[in-house]
Protein backbone atom coordinates (compact mmCIF):
# COMPACT_ATOMS: atom_id res chain seq x y z
CA UNK A 1 0.00 0.00 0.00
CA UNK A 2 1.01 3.15 -1.09
CA UNK A 3 -0.44 5.89 1.09
CA UNK A 4 2.00 8.37 3.24
CA UNK A 5 0.32 10.51 5.67
CA UNK A 6 -2.93 12.08 6.11
CA UNK A 7 -2.93 14.90 3.24
CA UNK A 8 -6.06 17.51 4.44
CA UNK A 9 -9.62 17.02 5.79
CA UNK A 10 -11.79 18.99 3.58
CA UNK A 11 -14.71 21.27 5.31
CA UNK A 12 -17.34 23.08 3.24
CA UNK A 13 -17.84 27.02 4.10
CA UNK A 14 -20.42 29.03 2.41
CA UNK A 15 -17.93 32.14 2.49
CA UNK A 16 -14.41 31.14 2.03
CA UNK A 17 -13.01 34.68 2.58
CA UNK A 18 -14.80 34.81 6.27
CA UNK A 19 -13.41 31.25 7.03
CA UNK A 20 -9.88 31.90 5.86
CA UNK A 21 -9.87 34.75 8.04
CA UNK A 22 -11.89 32.72 10.87
CA UNK A 23 -9.07 29.76 10.88
CA UNK A 24 -6.16 32.36 10.38
CA UNK A 25 -7.29 35.11 13.12
CA UNK A 26 -8.87 32.72 15.41
CA UNK A 27 -6.60 29.34 14.87
CA UNK A 28 -3.61 30.59 13.97
CA UNK A 29 -3.25 29.11 10.93
CA UNK A 30 -1.36 30.21 8.02
CA UNK A 31 -3.46 30.14 4.23
CA UNK A 32 -1.11 28.58 2.00
CA UNK A 33 -3.11 29.84 -0.80
CA UNK A 34 -6.63 29.65 -2.76
CA UNK A 35 -7.76 28.72 -6.17
CA UNK A 36 -10.51 28.31 -8.24
CA UNK A 37 -11.26 24.44 -9.12
CA UNK A 38 -11.10 23.44 -13.05
CA UNK A 39 -14.69 23.06 -12.77
CA UNK A 40 -14.88 27.11 -12.48
CA UNK A 41 -17.32 26.95 -9.60
CA UNK A 42 -15.86 25.45 -6.68
CA UNK A 43 -13.39 27.56 -4.76
CA UNK A 44 -10.17 25.83 -2.67
CA UNK A 45 -8.22 27.21 0.13
CA UNK A 46 -5.19 25.40 2.01
CA UNK A 47 -4.74 26.57 5.44
CA UNK A 48 -1.76 24.94 7.76
CA UNK A 49 -0.38 25.53 11.43
CA UNK A 50 2.84 27.51 10.99
CA UNK A 51 5.75 25.20 10.62
CA UNK A 52 3.38 22.00 10.22
CA UNK A 53 2.63 22.50 6.68
CA UNK A 54 2.50 18.66 5.58
CA UNK A 55 -1.47 18.37 7.15
CA UNK A 56 -3.85 20.81 5.97
CA UNK A 57 -7.20 21.78 5.66
CA UNK A 58 -9.21 22.25 2.45
CA UNK A 59 -11.77 25.15 2.78
CA UNK A 60 -14.42 24.44 -0.04
CA UNK A 61 -16.89 26.72 -1.45
CA UNK A 62 -19.29 26.15 -3.48
CA UNK A 63 -19.52 22.63 -3.21
CA UNK A 64 -23.45 22.74 -1.60
CA UNK A 65 -24.83 25.40 -1.00
CA UNK A 66 -27.41 23.70 1.81
CA UNK A 67 -24.85 23.06 4.49
CA UNK A 68 -26.02 21.06 7.64
CA UNK A 69 -25.96 21.92 10.84
CA UNK A 70 -23.78 19.23 11.87
CA UNK A 71 -21.16 17.14 9.42
CA UNK A 72 -19.64 20.13 7.21
CA UNK A 73 -16.45 17.56 7.13
CA UNK A 74 -16.38 16.99 3.06
CA UNK A 75 -13.89 14.48 3.15
CA UNK A 76 -10.71 13.26 4.43
CA UNK A 77 -7.57 12.94 1.93
CA UNK A 78 -4.67 11.03 1.70
CA UNK A 79 -1.17 11.54 0.11
CA UNK A 80 -0.02 9.35 -2.23
CA UNK A 81 2.83 9.06 -4.89
CA UNK A 82 1.59 7.24 -8.27
CA UNK A 83 -2.61 7.84 -7.97
CA UNK A 84 -3.46 5.62 -11.20
CA UNK A 85 -1.39 2.46 -9.07
CA UNK A 86 -3.88 3.40 -5.86
CA UNK A 87 -7.15 3.91 -7.93
CA UNK A 88 -6.31 -0.17 -9.89
CA UNK A 89 -5.66 -0.98 -6.63
CA UNK A 90 -8.70 0.31 -4.96
CA UNK A 91 -10.47 -0.76 -8.17
CA UNK A 92 -9.21 -4.88 -7.44
CA UNK A 93 -10.50 -4.48 -3.64
CA UNK A 94 -14.24 -3.87 -4.82
CA UNK A 95 -13.91 -0.46 -3.44
CA UNK A 96 -16.74 1.89 -4.11
CA UNK A 97 -15.43 5.17 -6.10
CA UNK A 98 -17.19 8.44 -6.07
CA UNK A 99 -15.01 9.28 -9.03
CA UNK A 100 -15.37 7.92 -12.70
CA UNK A 101 -11.84 9.37 -13.79
CA UNK A 102 -8.85 11.15 -12.10
CA UNK A 103 -9.23 15.03 -11.40
CA UNK A 104 -6.68 17.61 -12.31
CA UNK A 105 -6.26 20.64 -10.53
CA UNK A 106 -4.43 24.06 -11.06
CA UNK A 107 -0.56 23.69 -10.35
CA UNK A 108 -0.40 19.79 -11.50
CA UNK A 109 -2.35 18.05 -7.91
CA UNK A 110 -4.09 15.53 -8.99
CA UNK A 111 -7.27 13.49 -6.99
CA UNK A 112 -9.84 10.77 -6.74
CA UNK A 113 -12.58 10.19 -4.39
CA UNK A 114 -13.97 6.85 -3.23
CA UNK A 115 -16.68 6.13 -0.24
CA UNK A 116 -16.20 3.99 2.91
CA UNK A 117 -18.19 1.34 3.91
CA UNK A 118 -20.79 4.07 5.42
CA UNK A 119 -21.15 6.26 2.67
CA UNK A 120 -18.13 8.79 4.13
CA UNK A 121 -15.89 10.19 1.62
CA UNK A 122 -12.29 9.70 1.50
CA UNK A 123 -9.56 11.27 -1.37
CA UNK A 124 -6.06 9.72 -2.49
CA UNK A 125 -4.55 12.59 -3.67
CA UNK A 126 -1.02 13.04 -5.43
CA UNK A 127 0.70 16.72 -5.01
CA UNK A 128 1.75 19.06 -7.91
CA UNK A 129 5.45 19.52 -8.49
CA UNK A 130 6.17 22.74 -6.40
Amino acid sequence: MAIKKLEHVGIMVKDIETSVKFYSEVLGMEHLGTMLHTNGVIKLAFLAFPGSPDTQIELVEGYNAGLPAEGKVHHIAFTVDQLEAEVERLKSLGVDARDTEITTLPGGSRYFFFHGPDGEIFELFEPGQA
